[in-house]
């Protein structure tokens, strides 16, 4: 096969769940990860969007699942988790990627938005590594990978709320990494950077869905500066560290977390 239609085969006959994968950067993992072979079940709280990213996975010759759920709804993580097995049989990876970004002066951070952000960031990772880990452990291996950002190391002034739930996703990496380790259980964190997704303009958006003055693509530009690579990124950028997460060349890492940002936090 050619363009498009190439595959690869680093993940053949393995079954990931990527959540918040209806687009965006879980649209560029999900598609990424199908690419090499891996059963994808697209998991996002918008089924419509889910559908569209695994039509243009089976489009190039991938296997792919939409499936419904909200990550901050244990009943729902569930019904996910059933619906995987049922439709692959089997559940290899899961990668926690549902995540809501947003931007707000810390002195203007309500309560709400707060919550939030926590519930969809923070408790939907608890929410879904402990109802898949239920199938990990019977199977007695298995992977997690936890989307954090650059944010969980370095916080800004203007993401807050943000910048704590993604500080409690590197948190639940490593307790979980420590909890799940006996039972052959992997769980490793990967740091995006600025990437260029629909995120960003989602972001610029006020309670109500009315656009503000700086919802442009040009904002992006603003964080450039803080790049040693001189650029923002893309999901293509991001995606050959999930592939390696999702492997069998990282079986050995647990508790890590792998910053893809082009050189903004220096650890």
């Amino acid at each position: 096969m050619t363009g498009d239609d190439a595959r690869g085969g680093r993940l053949d006959g393995k079954v990931v769940i990527v959540t918040g994968a209806g687009n965006g950067i879980g649209a560029g993992f999900a598609t990424a990860l199908a690419a090499e072979g891996a059963s994808v079940a697209v998991a996002d709280i918008d089924r419509g969007a889910a559908e569209r990213v695994v039509s243009a996975i089976r489009e190039r010759g991938g296997r792919g699942l939409a499936v419904p759920v909200d990550v901050t709804d244990r009943a729902s993580v569930r019904a996910m988790v059933s619906a995987v097995l049922a439709g692959f049989g089997d559940i290899d990876v899961l990668f926690n990627n549902a995540g809501m970004l947003l931007k707000e002066p810390y002195l203007s951070t309500t309560e709400r938005q707060w919550q939030k952000v926590l519930d969809v960031n923070g408790l939907g990772v608890l929410l879904c590594t402990q109802e898949v880990a239920r199938h990990f452990i019977a199977r007695g291996r298995g992977k997690v990978i936890n989307t954090c950002s650059t944010s969980s190391r370095s916080p800004s002034a203007h993401f807050a709320a943000y910048a704590a739930s993604k500080a409690a996703v590197l948190s639940l990496t490593h307790s979980s990494a420590r909890a799940l380790a006996p039972y052959g259980i992997t769980v490793n964190g990967i740091g995006p950077g600025i990437i260029q997704t629909d995120l960003w303009s989602q972001m610029h958006r006020d309670e109500t869905g009315s656009a503000r003055a700086d919802d442009s693509p040009a904002a992006l530009d603003d964080y450039t500066p803080t790049i040693l690579l001189g650029r923002v990124g893309t999901p293509g950028d991001v995606a050959p560290t999930a592939i390696f997460l999702a492997g069998d060349d990282s079986d050995y890492i647990t508790g890590q977390l792998i910053m893809v940002d082009g050189g903004i936090v220096l650890q």
